[in-house]
């Protein structure tokens, strides 16, 4: 008699245990292996980086071995280059930039969600289309645009912070009035109704109510355009010429730009520094991460 016609009293017993545990693996521990082997994947290229930053040599190859030698030259010597002025920079026209970013999202998204007029499907559809083609693709139009722009008014031409600004302001509709759009669609319209009874204009109701009950999305579409801006090099790279003028992008691609006279460990000590303010504004926002994602997503 084979073991698969013996009797179920007479069978072999596996081991509670081992079963348990592969039961385990099987509906959860294998979870935990993709996520270590994703958090290894993410966590090296910025231990690699962090080596590099404390590593005397200024090349990236005298990091291969991690930590071999830990000092703070690099550190030390950005006091005197512009990386502190390229630092304010990046955040004045990032800063500037999310303030604009999020006043003009939030007034379309309140014009989408709340009214209905002639072309508002077509509109929609519009900013979805164009948010397809990445503004960098149009960076020789907007070269040849500034120039002529700044023989007429100098503060929007070449060269100009402010310039800068209205170029990425320029693509600063499309996904992020999306985003918003999803998350208008949930704040109930009697309270707009209610607001209207009790005599307050649109403009009241849309600056003194809606907009505190959709904090958690102004700050997420805040925090993304900061990201994207603060490092941002293309558009930058073409735009500013002068060097006290370049934002941090721009300056530390400076340093590494000559390959006979790369410093990497300047670059790797920069680049550590350059993720402190988005690291902290990220931590300063993440409560507001999740329930502005999650509840934008809800259709209106």
């Amino acid at each position: 008699m084979t073991a698969t016609t013996l009797p179920a009293a007479t069978r072999p017993a596996v081991p509670a245990r081992r079963r348990s545990a592969r039961r385990w693996f099987a509906e959860v521990g294998w979870r935990h292996v993709v996520g270590v082997v994703f958090v290894v994947y993410a966590v090296f290229p910025i231990v690699y980086v962090l080596s590099a930053s404390l590593s005397e040599s200024g090349t990236l190859t005298g990091s291969n071995q991690l930590f071999d030698s830990v000092s703070t030259a690099n550190y030390a010597a950005l006091a005197d280059t512009r990386f502190w002025e390229w630092m304010g920079n990046s955040v004045k026209v990032a800063v500037v930039t999310a303030i604009g970013t999020v006043l003009m999202g939030a007034a379309a998204a309140y014009a989408f969600s709340r009214f209905r007029f002639t072309g508002r499907r077509v509109g929609l559809t519009t900013l979805l289309v164009l948010q397809m083609f990445p503004q960098m693709l149009a960076f020789v139009a907007i070269f040849l645009l500034l120039i002529s722009l700044g023989q007429v008014v100098p503060a929007l031409g070449l060269n100009s912070h402010v310039a800068l600004v209205c170029v990425y302001l320029g693509g600063a509709l499309g996904v992020n009035t999306f985003l918003m759009y999803g998350f208008f669609n949930t704040i109930p319209r009697e309270l707009d109704e209610a607001a209207k009874i009790d005599g307050a204009t649109h403009a009241q109701t849309y600056w003194t109510i809606i907009l505190r009950l959709v904090t958690p999305i102004l700050a997420v579409v805040a925090l993304l355009s900061i990201i994207s801006t603060f490092g941002e090099f293309v558009i930058a790279r073409v735009l500013l010429q002068s060097e006290a003028n370049w934002t941090l992008a721009v300056g530390l691609y400076s340093w590494v730009s000559s390959l006979l006279e790369a410093n990497w460990g300047l670059f790797a000590a920069g680049a550590v520094i350059s993720t402190v303010p988005v690291l902290a504004l990220f931590l300063f926002l993440q409560k507001y991460i999740v329930g502005g994602l999650t509840a934008g997503s809800v259709k209106g």
